[in-house]
């Protein structure tokens, strides 16, 4: 089946007349479709469309803007259950996350419905007389929306809900591992009544993602995937004097203490670790574990982590699903040879499983490489697949010095009972998360995301923080003096303002 670009509400094949095909990863000889491969003219077309309906999308009124994501997100409960299977087919996660994902999405229209009332400014005495000063919250213009494939609901949800009721419109590249999700966002956003050219969609790979990156009417880029890919993003944006909010890479630490509550922190490894199978920023990468402790917490671990259910993910009682495509697989091969010749003790996996029912898919293992130092390359870059490097250390100290050796920043843990030291964590973890006595996995919808360090340039989607992204502040001045009054200058010989 051949599905098209959305363009100015619309339907319709890339002018290049250049298709791709996406696979289930789970069993490759099932094809959910062929989409665009889409070139520079697909591209203007959308930002055409995107600017000509900016003109009268940014005069509706905010409130009736939020009324129609409300609608989106009322849309996104009622196909729930569809749009979930269709993401477990189309990238592979279990069905139980497949839910979660569209959730998050539901949970961030209705989030931003509401801001619809509540983009609010400021307002503040003047330092002269019969005057007002004021600020308000204007739209960008239109913005370019590029989104990796892992959160193919949830994560574009961030930006593109914000943008829309900010009164911004939208192009967006989805990864073309995950395009037949961004169609079905898509339909619900028209049906909702999101009016034509307000959102587009225009798939394809990184040539359809460079011209709209370098599209002088765009005026600002919003981004999730790799950082090597963001680093170039920003350079070009930079040459363009254009705004530009980048989330990219991970190498998150988990810290087990030995007060810690062991079952607890066992559950939580699990789930950070090899939840998505690896493939989330936000992943448990890195494992630091007190000395005192590390012996019989990894025999636990590697013991509950050797049940887990690798496969279809489909299928209810699958725990960890597919690898994305066979170039990640591959990746992921690398990295666990990397390991051993770099002398890391591998534990547990390490290979990918080929037999029954993984014959036509893409799995691998659960892994679990121990002694691992912060010098070896497992330790330092990010694989983004199911393997879990474990460090040991000797204090709370010792802890947070190996958990910000790292160029990354995002999510952080911290498994103990001493307020004092889950406090010292807070403080002094290089990340934009911490979570505490919880994985390094499970954002939630109304609070910042985000990090610092390479994980990203210093902005946070989600909750009241993304809508600074997607407006420019006006300042406003009203001057009822009747006369000419000069600001800095006149303050020290004002006469009565009464």
């Amino acid at each position: 089946m051949e599905h098209g670009n959305y363009i100015n509400g619309r339907w319709q094949p890339s002018l290049s007349g250049r298709w791709f095909e996406d696979r289930n990863p789970a069993d490759t000889r099932d094809c959910i479709g062929r989409f665009p491969l889409s070139s520079a003219e697909d591209v203007e077309a959308a930002v055409a469309a995107a600017k000509a309906a900016f003109a009268r999308w940014r005069l509706l009124p905010a409130p009736r803007r939020g009324e129609l994501l409300r609608r989106v997100g009322e849309l996104l409960v009622e196909r729930k259950e569809e749009l979930a299977r269709a993401m477990t087919r189309e990238m592979g996660k279990p069905l139980v996350e497949a839910r979660g994902d569209v959730q998050e999405a539901i949970d961030t229209a209705f989030y931003a419905a509401s801001e619809g009332r509540r983009l609010f400014g400021y307002t503040t005495p003047s330092e002269l007389p019969n005057k007002v000063n004021l600020s308000f919250r204007m739209p960008v213009g239109v913005c370019g929306i590029i989104t990796a494939w892992n959160f193919p609901i949830a994560v574009p949800s961030w930006k593109i809900f914000p943008a829309l009721v900010c009164g911004n419109t939208v192009v967006w590249k989805p990864s073309e591992d995950a395009p037949h999700c961004a169609n079905l966002l898509a339909q619900i956003l028209a049906e909702a009544g999101i009016p034509a050219g307000v959102f587009n969609v225009v798939h394809g790979d990184a040539e359809a993602g460079e011209a709209l990156v370098r599209h002088p009417e765009v005026r600002l880029i919003a981004f999730t995937g790799s950082t090597a890919v963001g680093r170039r993003i920003a350079a070009i944006c930079g040459e363009q004097n254009k705004k530009c909010s980048l989330e990219m890479g991970g190498k998150n630490p988990l810290i087990v203490l030995p007060d810690a509550p062991m079952e607890l922190a066992l559950e939580g490894v699990l789930w950070g670790a090899f939840g998505t199978t690896g493939q989330r920023c936000t992943a448990t990468s890195r494992l630091i574990l007190h000395r005192d402790i590390a012996a019989s917490f990894l025999q636990q671990l590697i013991e509950r982590a050797s049940a887990l259910r690798v496969g279809n993910g489909l299928e209810e009682t699958t725990h960890v699903g597919p690898i994305i495509n066979a170039r990640q697989l591959e990746r992921i091969e690398t990295y666990v040879q990397i390991g051993l010749q770099e002398g890391a003790r591998l534990v547990l996996g390490g290979h990918r499983l080929i037999d029954g029912d993984y014959a036509h898919g893409y799995f691998f293992a659960p892994t679990i490489f121990t002694d691992v130092t912060p010098t070896m390359r497992i330790f330092r870059e990010e694989i983004f697949g199911p393997v879990l490097s474990v460090t040991t250390v000797d204090s709370l100290e010792e802890a947070i010095a190996v958990a910000n050796d790292s160029e990354y920043g995002l999510s952080s843990s911290i498994y103990t009972r001493d307020i004092t030291a889950a406090f010292r964590a807070i403080r002094d973890l290089e990340a934009g998360i911490t979570y505490i006595n919880a994985p390094t996995i499970g954002a939630e919808a109304h609070m910042p995301f985000g990090g610092v360090k390479a994980t990203g340039n210093g902005h946070r989607e989600g909750g009241w923080t993304v809508f600074d992204i997607f407006t420019e502040w006006k300042t406003v001045y009203i001057d009822y003096s009747g006369r000419l009054q000069r600001a800095q200058i006149d303050t020290e010989r004002l006469e009565d303002g009464a």
